[in-house]
Parts: structure tokens; C-alpha cells; sequence
């Protein structure tokens, strides 16, 4: 299992245009092959800034969702809204409690 965390930090008068393209897209995303679990969260203090976390069956399902056509839209319409460069790890699960 892989689960892929990205970092976004959105201008402020842009956050509705990407709220509004998640929840279009939402369910496109959580049932790409492969994606287990998909996550959107708000920092507590700074309402411009949002993390995506999915998890992924295996590394080549990420990365297939990465080359598909789906997250390249998204991807580039996502991108014109930031106000600080994304930052994204790939991670593995050592341990839950």
C-alpha cells in the first residue's frame, strides 16, 4: 500500500475554483483503479492551504493515476490556482495504532 500526500497552498480568491473542481472530480479519483482511500483536509490555521491523502493499492496503480488523463486536467487546472509550490510524498505505512 502506498499513500500519497500532497501539500497545496492556494491564492486566497482561488480556493472556491479548487473546491469546486475537487468535488467535480472527486469520485473519478477515489475509483481510479487501484485508489483505496481519498482524503481532503484544511489546515487549521491557514484556510488557503490543503492536503490531499489517497492511498494507493501499488506503486504502478500511483503511477498510472499520475500518466492518466484524469489527473493531467485536473493537475493542470489545479496548478494555475497556487500561491506556493506543492510539495507531495510517497509513503509506506510502518505502523498503525
Amino acid at each position: 500500500m502506498i499513500s500519497r500526500i500532497v501539500k497545496m497552498t492556494f491564492q486566497e480568491e482561488k480556493v472556491e475554483d479548487f473546491l469546486a473542481n475537487f468535488h467535480k472530480h472527486k469520485d473519478q479519483i477515489r475509483n481510479f483503479p487501484g485508489c483505496e482511500k481519498l482524503k481532503l483536509l484544511r489546515d487549521v490555521n491557514d484556510p488557503n492551504i490543503f492536503f490531499t491523502y489517497s492511498w494507493w493499492q501499488e506503486a504502478t496503480d500511483l503511477e498510472n493515476y499520475r500518466q492518466s488523463e484524469l489527473f493531467q486536467g485536473v493537475w493542470a487546472f489545479t496548478k494555475t490556482l497556487f500561491a506556493a509550490k506543492p510539495e507531495a510524498w510517497s509513503t509506506n505505512e510502518i505502523e498503525s495504532l
